[in-house]
């Protein structure tokens, strides 16, 4: 889902927009101000201590407990997403020719909002969202493609898994037999490098609209 349908990096625009909101009632600074000072630090790549370097920048005093309502806040709240026009027209194609599920790491209920506000239900025959099976099972966990087969009735090579971070996204499903796709986006957040060979996809597209043709050409190996 995060980077793969549509740029994670609005979801967290939306995410700071709605904390500065809190930061400014809070602290009387001003929303625009406060939420200036979370985006640049945020896209310095600070993704790890937004809120505390923004404390200090700000001249505010963020305890432990004011930072964990913070991070409430933005994980809590109603995302300004939306999912892009290539990405609703690839997936009601693909609905029609195949059984579509996402699995979806992250917490909860950031993960069920965005797949709310990205109206992800309607083209999705299932969701596995792995924080519901327990921290431990999130990518590269196995649990959630097992969920996911036994969910869609199909078996492991019958299946192609789309995703974009080398670092977990394809590990597991590559051991189990699933062909791998890798989309990378231009605006996606992550670029860590894949740990090993068997981390990285099998096949790479900088564009969702491609995933049809291939799709098509994967089908006649």
């Amino acid at each position: 889902m995060d980077d793969t349908l549509y740029d994670e990096i609005d979801y967290y625009k939306s995410g700071f927009a709605a904390a500065a909101g809190r930061i400014s009632s809070d602290s009387g600074q001003k929303t625009s101000v406060v939420f200036d000072c979370l985006w640049q630090i945020f896209n310095a790549g600070n993704h790890k201590t937004t809120f505390n370097a923004a404390a200090e920048k700000l001249g505010i005093n963020f305890d432990g407990e004011y930072i964990k309502k913070l991070v409430d806040v933005l994980r809590n709240h109603s995302p300004n997403i939306t999912l892009p026009s290539e990405s609703r027209e690839v997936l009601a194609g693909l609905k029609k020719h195949y059984k579509l599920g996402l699995i979806t790491d992250g917490f909860l209920p950031a993960q069920e909002l965005k797949a709310k506000a990205l109206g992800l239900e309607e083209f999705f025959a299932r969701i596995v969202y792995t924080e519901k099976l327990g921290r431990e099972h999130w990518k590269p966990s196995p649990t959630g493609f097992e969920k996911m087969l036994a969910e869609l009735d199909s078996a492991a090579n019958q299946c192609v898994y789309v995703g974009d971070n080398l670092k977990k996204d394809f590990i597991a499903p590559n051991k189990m037999g699933f062909k791998t796709v890798r989309i990378i986006r231009k605006n996606r957040i992550h670029n860590s490098p894949a740990p090993n060979n068997e981390a990285q996809a099998h096949y790479e597209i900088d564009s969702i609209t491609k995933l049809p043709q291939l799709l098509e050409e994967i089908d006649g190996v």
